[in-house]
Parts: structure tokens; sequence; C-alpha cells
């Protein structure tokens, strides 16, 4: 299980992975927004996503955990 932590604090602007779903790495899972830049968050290996634990427009910490891929 790995989980996909954010690196910067900002805005869930838009997610684009859900549960279930098969990623590869470096697939986009989520977009976060700071400071008017758009940072996309990538998977870091091949996996499912087995949980996304934040929702759109919602603030996140740097280190939060945002996905969970098995």
């Amino acid at each position: 299980m790995t989980e996909v932590k954010a690196e910067l604090v900002g805005n869930v602007w838009k997610i684009t992975a859900k549960p279930g779903d098969q990623v590869a790495e470096d697939d986009v899972l989520m977009i976060l927004e700071s400071m008017k830049m758009e940072i996309p968050v990538t998977a870091p290996r091949a996996g499912k996503v087995s949980e996304i634990r934040v929702k759109e427009t919602e603030v996140v910490k740097e280190g939060q955990v945002l996905v969970v891929l098995e």
C-alpha cells in the first residue's frame, strides 16, 4: 500500500481518479491549486486507487495523505 501525500499547502482543484481505478506510474490523480498555479499530483507507481481522502475545494496541508494506492 502506498500513500500519496501533498507536497505543499493548497486547495484541491480537481480530482481526476476515483476508487477502483487502475493507474500507471506518473498518471495524474488530482490537481492542487496554490498561489494561482495548478500542481498535478501523480501516482508514484502503478496500482489501484483504494481511497481518495480529500474532496474538491478542500484545503490540504503539506504531508497530508491524499490518495491510497494498493
